[in-house]
Parts: C-alpha cells; sequence; structure tokens
C-alpha cells in the first residue's frame, strides 16, 4: 500500500487554509534527501510556513513536498521527501497532526497479486425456481432467515 502521509499532509493544509490558519510544517532535516536552509536547523529538526504568502510553487506530492522561498533575503528550492515530514500544524492554535513512524507494506509482484484476488464464478440461479422464474413457496426464506424446505439452499438473513 502507498502511504498515507502525502494525503494527510494535502488534507490537512487544505483545511487549514479553509480555517484561516497559516499552516507550518515540522522536517527531520537529517532525513536523506532534504534540502533546507541549514543556518535554521536546531535539534535536527526545523519547522517551516507553508503558507501561500511565504513560499511559491508549493506541491505535496506523493514522494515529498517541494516550493521555492527566500531565508535571510536568499531564494532556495525547498525538498521535504515525505517520510522526513514529522507534523503540519497552524501557527495560530497548534491544532494539526504530528506523524509517527509508519510501517511500508511491500507491493506485491504481478503475479502473486493476480493469483490472491478474489474472482467471481458464475451460480446456476433457475434451480428451485418455477418455469416463470419465481421461487416456489416451500423455498421461500422465513423472517427468521431459515427456509422453509428440507433442502439446505443457501440464504441471506436480515440483521435489523
Amino acid at each position: 500500500m502507498l502511504s498515507s502521509r502525502p494525503y494527510l499532509a494535502r488534507g490537512l493544509y487544505e483545511w487549514l487554509l479553509d480555517n484561516d490558519q497559516t499552516p507550518y510544517i515540522v522536517v527531520d532535516a537529517e532525513q536523506p534527501g532534504v534540502s533546507v536552509p541549514r543556518q535554521f536547523v536546531q535539534n535536527g529538526q526545523i519547522v517551516l510556513n507553508v503558507g501561500p504568502s511565504a513560499v511559491r510553487d508549493l506541491h505535496i506530492e506523493n514522494d515529498a513536498i517541494s516550493f521555492h522561498a527566500r531565508f535571510g533575503g536568499q531564494p532556495m528550492q525547498v525538498v521535504v521527501p515525505m517520510p522526513a515530514l514529522v507534523a503540519v500544524y497552524a501557527r495560530e492554535n497548534g491544532v494539526g497532526m504530528v506523524f509517527g513512524h509508519e510501517p511500508t507494506m511491500p507491493m506485491p509482484r504481478e503475479e502473486e497479486a493476480s493469483a490472491d484476488k478474489p474472482g467471481l464464478s458464475s451460480v446456476d440461479s433457475d434451480e428451485g425456481r418455477d418455469d416463470d422464474g419465481v421461487t416456489p413457496e416451500r423455498d421461500k426464506v422465513s423472517p427468521t432467515g431459515k427456509s422453509s424446505s428440507s433442502k439446505k439452499r443457501p440464504s441471506l438473513r436480515v440483521i435489523k
């Protein structure tokens, strides 16, 4: 399965904007592939304002978050791979989400995936029916889910 982190990050980002909040992200700057201004990294992490007024060309993709921003007047392309995203929250009130370690599930190979998929098979639907397609009274299912005939036929039971 794909990671849920990028989907949650996109949703939280939009939700914060819809509620007039300023979205911030916390990044683990020690992860491979992270491109952030190192002079602002503290304790291996950096907090970045990703609101529309602070960044340009923000892309929250399945593999990474990327955008252009200025730090100390210097333009920079910031890249945050999804495994390095620690949290998304609102500056104003701290509401958001901290991401924990997400286990990765291996993608099945094509031949294994097709062997494990459930399949459909046809069922003879005319069995036990009259010529007009109506089930005889003796084979109808009672409200308790039991068939009134002695023959054991599969049936559905309504549970309320």
